[in-house]
Formats: C-alpha cells, structure tokens, sequence
C-alpha cells in the first residue's frame, strides 16, 4: 500500500510545480457564510464581474473560481433573502476569502433556512457525510455509518453495538457534538455504543485532529459532529419518511420528521423527528447468534426563534435501546471458555426469535439544551447554551432466580452543561472566539444489583477557558488557539473487604493548537495543524473491580493513573481537478502516560461463570498513519473510488505493540450513472470491495491470534422519481455479497464468532 501512497505524493508534488503563477492562472478560493451565526451557505453566486467568472457554494458553503488575471476585480455574492455583497479585491496571487452575507427583511414564499449552529471553521482535517451519501447510509448506526470516512473505523463488541476509532484512539478520546451539545453518557466502556439517532442528522462531520482548545479533553483524539437541519425562520413546511428492511436480522426500521416555520410569526421555526428499530437474531455465512436482537425507539423535537439581532432555541431527545448480548460470551467454567476460544465459534445452534433474554443491556438517554445568541456591533456576537443530559445504563448477567431479573450494573449519569462565548467577526485580517465552559456530573451506582458495582459513585467538576484567533492574508490562513482546564472529581465506594473507600482528585492542564492553510496552486490546497491535547483517567481506568457484562471480561483499574499528553502533527494535501479529487492525510502523534486495556493470562472464576481478565496499564506510545481519499470521474457515466487508512502504534516505553489498533484497510468502487447532467429521475449502480490486512503488530500476550486477513464485496442501488413537487428515493443494497466467514480484529467478540453473513437492505425514502 505504500508504494501508491508514494506514487500519489509524487504526482501531486508534479502537479504543484505545474500549475505555477502565471498570470492569467491565479484561484480565488472562498466561503460564503451567514453573518448571524457563521452557518455555511450552500448555493450561493459568486461572480467576478470584470473576469466573467463565477462559481456556486458547495454544501460547505466553499467555492473556487479559477484562471484568474492579476489586479483588482469586483466580486459579487448573491443568495436569495439576503443583501447582495459587492466589493473590490486586488488579485495578486492565489487568494482565501471569507463573505458573511446579511439577511434581508423581505417576505419569501416557501421554507427559508437560518441555521443556529455555528459552522466549525478549523485549519484540521474535516471530512464530512451528507446529503445522498447520507441518506445511502440510513439504516446503519453511526459507527457504521462514519467508517466511510478514510481514517475512521470501528471498536466492536458484537455485531450490534460499534464505537467509532479515529486514529487509532476512541471512546473517552473521542468527543461527540449532538447538535452541538457533547454527549455525555458511559461512554468510557467498549461495549457502550453512542446513543444518537443517525436519522437526526442532516450532516455528520468528523475532525480528524485533536481540538481540546475548543471542546476540552475529550477531544484529544477528534471530534464527531453530528448537526440536523437547521431550523426554518419562515413559513412552510417540509419532511421525510424513510422505511427500511434488512435480511439478517429479519429486521426493519422506519423513521418520519417534520421541518416548518410559523405563517404568522416570522422567525419562528419547529422540527420534530422519531424512529424505530427492531431486529431478531444475527446470522453469521454458517451459523445463527444467538440472543442478538435489538430494539429502539427515539424521538426529538426542537422549536426556535430568531431575528437580525436575537436567536434562541430548544431542543430535547429521547434514545431508548435494547440490546441483546451473545449467550456464548458468558461461559459456566474454565474448561467451557477454553474451548469457545479454541473453537472459535459457539457450540450451540439456535434457532431464530426476535426475543431477547439476559445477557442484555438496557440504555435510556435524555438531552435537553437551550441556546441564545445576541448580535452585537462590527459582527460580534455573543453565545449562551445550556444543556442537561440522564443517561440511564442497565446490564443484565445470567443468574438464578430471582436475581435473574435484576440488573448486575445499574448506572445513572446525570450532565449539566454551559457554555458562554465572545465570537468577533471582521472583513479585516482578523476573526476568533474566546469562551467559558463548566461540566458538572454526578454518577450513581442503583442499589439491589447484588454485585460489586464495577465503578464507583462519583461527582465531577470542570472548568476551562479558551481563546482562539484566525489570521486570514491572501492565500494564507493561519489559526491558534489555547485553553486551560482544571478537573475535581470525587469518588465513594464499598470495596471488596467492605470498606468504604472516599478518593479525592484535581488534574489541571493547558492545550494548544497552531494550524495554517494555503492553497498552493489552483487545484492543490495544503493544510498543516500541530497540537497539544491532554486527558486526565477515566473513572474506570481508576477503579474498574469487576465483572463487564457487556464485554463478559473482568476489567482492573489503578487510581495511581496519571493524565496523559499528547502531541500530534498533521498534514493534508488536496487536489481538486475536473476528473480527480484527492485528499492525502499523514499524522504523528506522541501520548505520554498512554492508558490502555491490556488482556492477561489470568482466568477468574466465580458462581457466575468464568471470565477472561483485563488490566488497565499505563505507558508511552507513539502512532503514526496515512488516510487516502480519491475519486476520479472516468467518463460522464463511470466514476472510480477510493479510500484507506493505515495506523501504526507502538509501547515505546517497552518496545511492543499496543492491543487494539485498526488494521490496515482499503476500500475501491466502481459505479455507474445512468443519467448525466440534471435529471429528475437519477440512477445509480455501484460494486465496491474491502480489503482488511492481517495485524501482524499484536502484543506480547492475547486470548487468540489475530484473525487472517479478509476481503467482502458490497453492492448498491439507488434512484429517485420526482412526484410533483415531491420525490422518492428508492435503495438496494448488499453488504457481504459473498457470504464470506471472517472475523474483524477490532472486534472483542472475535474470540468467540465470525461477523455477520450477507445483509440485503431495501430502503424507501419520500421527501415532501
């Protein structure tokens, strides 16, 4: 895979030097954006008027006008329901610009769309889903859904519950924004999935690169966005409704939202979403899983008000899951998990129910937020939200009797929230933000499990403070930023002797960030973002004592931890060109006092059954990696894709491989377009192969080898038909089209079943 990497580089390199600054070949390169909340604008005109040249936004608002003379030209941006931007630029060299257009006090017919999430304006790396790839994805849970972004895998527990992988790192590293609040639940446990509802999301955006300047320490390993549509500000009313079925599972998922603006009250505008999910038993290519099924229901709902000055907002969501846990990870005795591991695969052949008995996990989660923002003088502005978050997780062991009903962990995690900030925007060189943020959180073990609980009850308390700050002269942008944290968490809990047990701890730390952007030609753009990141242990990393249900291991923590600290380095290069795009990543990144979960040789056996153990360590490491992205557009009709990512991760301290790390992996794709051009009715077929390499890097000790490498195919199709002014949007798609057997090495269930058999999806989506 190198070898290409190499060869892409060079080709890039040839394609810098070639495209040099001739005079009449210069790129103006920009974002449109609105002026009340920085929410990118997708359609509006930009035009040269002395060159006769122009251009459209993308969905992100960007756009590039290209073969350019030098001197000063006037530029025009124009978008419907906003005042005409007219200004004259002297056009020297290849130039970034931002434009903040203005709405206009005019009545419009239909709905008009005033976003109230601030767009994330950031030098790193951010790659992003939406639109028709959003919707081809619909049916899947986020993990699954994010693993079409180069660099973005998953960490399993099964097959139904997936937590994404960003560079190598996840779960506490990893921060995700739900409409821009951070989600707070268990999120510290591999078998705790996100509790979000993709069918939100308008956009899911992924920020390769640490931002803990801005998020706090969380985001030490990147950030997840997950943003639905913004809400209209003016009369009208639109939807969706999707309906999906899939084979393996015999399941079936459907989902309706509603998105209006008030006829009588301008400015006011609504959004109401819900779904549901249920699935039977999962299917391997030869054998069924038994005790795999799910089911969910969720709902959201938001109402919000805004003018030239005033935005305000609230919003709530409601997430409920039931998940089934393989009856074969929880094993009776020594000999009965010896052999499942050396089997490979479980001894039983169920057949297939769509009930659902213990091992199983319960997770309910509420989220409440209230926002405002008032616009002040020269395009400052000012911004308050607040957010509270329940986050209820019930697991479920195989006991007797009684017991049997009871959960063996029972957790309720209550979030508040608020952020304030100072946003000033100018057409000047300078733009940036300085802010407050406080975290206040308090977890409860329920009692009448039965078990000692595997963390203990505890309130957190953090505070940080950051400024930020963008320097923007012609082709150049540069970005800083720096934050400090401070973190006082206490904790209580009966040990196993039955001692109460009080720990008190402060972490404190600062985080900074430095990163630019330069397009150096007119089709290639280089960015470059270094980092420092820093995060104090988590609560189990400290004092797990137990039983995980969920990943059937015992997991031992060490209150000794200390914080970690990172330092990652990351460079893009990319090239837009009328047939080929390409987006090269290459990344370092240093973690001093790195924690990870480490399997031993040791076995422990109780009334329960016999488990494998894991042990919390501590170490230095060191990762590196590559993601490749490209699409060439061969003909009208043929288009070639594709996307892969190499991570490298070792213990410098004692020289050896870290457990866990994704493998190397490449995705390619073929498809075709029946139409070309605008069409009402457009068709699409594609085929598409993965490719997953063996991990030859694994550490000195596992319960088993690392599987072989695999490959599956996959299929799709989609079309759509225009129904008046409505449309419908028809999927099919096959995922494993072989029925292959294989097993994933970021899979903790590897030890005991293959991944799932082929999976045929047929999807309905009508929009009105």
């Amino acid at each position: 895979m190198s070898k290409p990497i190499v060869f892409l580089f060079s080709f890039l390199l040839i394609a810098a030097n070639s495209f040099g600054q001739e005079e009449c070949l210069l790129v103006l390169r920009g974002k449109v954006v609105h002026e009340e909340n920085n929410e990118p604008i997708e359609g509006a005109y930009v035009w040269l008027i002395d060159s006769e040249k122009g251009a459209v936004t993308d969905s992100q608002g960007i756009f590039r006008i290209s073969k350019i003379c030098q001197g000063e030209q006037t530029l025009k941006v124009q978008y419907l329901g906003h005042k005409d931007n007219l200004e004259k630029v002297n056009i020297q060299s290849n130039m970034s610009i931002t434009i903040r257009l203005m709405a206009e006090d005019v009545q419009l017919e239909g709905v008009e769309i005033h976003g109230h999430e601030d767009a994330l304006l950031t030098t790193n790396t951010v790659s992003g889903i939406y639109g028709d790839e959003l919707r081809i994805s619909r049916g899947q849970n986020l993990g699954e859904t994010l693993r079409r972004i180069p660099g973005v895998t998953t960490y399993s527990s099964g097959s139904s519950i997936q937590k994404p992988v960003i560079h190598g790192l996840h779960s506490n590293r990893i921060l995700i924004l739900n409409n821009g609040v951070r989600l707070e639940g268990q999120q510290w446990g591999a078998d705790h999935a996100p509790e979000i509802d993709p069918f939100v999301a308008r956009e899911i955006s992924v920020v390769k690169g640490a931002e803990t300047v801005r998020f706090g320490p969380d985001a030490m390993g990147g950030v997840i966005l997950v943003n639905p549509a913004p809400l209209p500000v003016k009369g009208g009313q639109s939807g969706e409704i999707d309906l999906i079925g899939f084979s393996n599972g015999r399941g079936i998922t459907g989902s309706v939202g509603l998105l209006g603006g008030s006829k009588k009250i301008k400015g006011l505008g609504y959004w109401i979403q819900s779904s549901s999910r249920i699935a039977g038993n999962l299917q391997t290519p030869d054998y069924m899983l038994d005790n795999t099924g799910a089911r969910e229901f969720n709902f959201s709902g938001a109402l919000g008000y805004s003018n030239s000055k005033l935005g305000t907002e609230v919003y709530f969501s409601h997430f409920q899951t039931t998940i089934g846990i393989l009856t074969d990870s929880h094993t009776g005795n020594l000999s009965d998990l010896e052999s499942i591991i050396e089997n490979g695969r479980p001894f039983r052949t169920p057949d297939f129910t769509y009930d659902i008995q213990n091992p199983k996990q319960n997770v309910d989660h509420q989220l409440l937020k209230l926002k405002g923002h008032y616009h002040l003088a020269d395009g400052a502005k000012l911004n308050i939200q607040y957010a509270f978050q329940r986050n209820h997780r019930q697991e479920y062991d195989r006991r007797r009797g009684e017991l049997n009903s009871r959960p063996s962990l029972d957790l309720v995690l209550f979030t508040n929230t608020l952020d304030l900030s100072y946003n000033h925007q100018t057409r000047k060189n300078w733009n940036g933000a300085i802010g407050f943020q406080l975290i206040q959180q308090a977890n409860s073990n329920i009692p009448g499990t039965g078990v000692v609980p595997l963390i203990p009850n505890y309130d957190m308390f953090n505070v940080g403070f950051f400024a930020i700050e963008k320097f923007t002269s012609g082709p150049l942008e540069i970005e800083g930023g720096l934050r400090y944290d401070f973190r006082h968490v206490e904790s209580a809990r009966v040990n196993r002797g039955g001692v109460l047990q009080e720990d008190v701890f402060d972490f404190n730390n600062f985080s900074a960030f430095i990163g630019a952007m330069y397009p150096i030609s007119r089709n290639l753009t280089f960015n470059t973002n270094f980092g420092t990141a820093w995060r104090p242990p988590s609560i189990n990393e400290q004092f797990s004592q137990g039983l995980h249900h969920g990943l059937a291991a015992i997991e031992i923590g060490n209150p000794d931890f200390v914080s970690e600290q990172s330092f990652k380095w990351m460079n893009t290069l990319n090239y837009s060109g009328s047939k080929v795009n390409v987006e090269l990543t290459g990344y370092t990144n240093t973690i001093k006092n790195y924690i990870y979960l480490n399997p031993t040789e040791d076995r422990f056996v109780s009334l329960r059954g016999t488990f494998n153990v894991f042990e919390y360590l501590q170490t230095d490491a060191f990762f590196m990696g590559t993601d490749l992205s490209a699409i060439w557009t061969v003909t009208s009709h043929w288009e070639l894709f594709s996307r892969g990512s190499i991570v490298r991760a070792t213990n410098t301290t004692e020289d050896t491989f870290l457990p866990f790390i994704p493998t190397d992996r490449l995705e390619t794709g073929l498809s075709y377009n029946f139409q070309t051009g605008v069409s009402e009715n457009n068709s699409k077929i594609s085929f598409s192969n993965l490719a997953v390499a063996k991990q030859h890097r694994e550490p000195d000790f596992d319960l088993a080898p690392a599987p072989p490498a695999y490959m599956i195919w996959n299929l799709g199709f989609q079309t759509s038909f225009k129904m008046g002014n409505d449309k419908l949007n028809f999927g099919f798609q096959v995922t494993n089209l072989f029925d292959k057997a294989y097993k994933d090495y970021m899979n903790r269930f590897r030890y005991f079943s293959h991944e799932l058999g082929r999976n045929v999806l047929i999807k309905l989506n009508y929009e009105f």
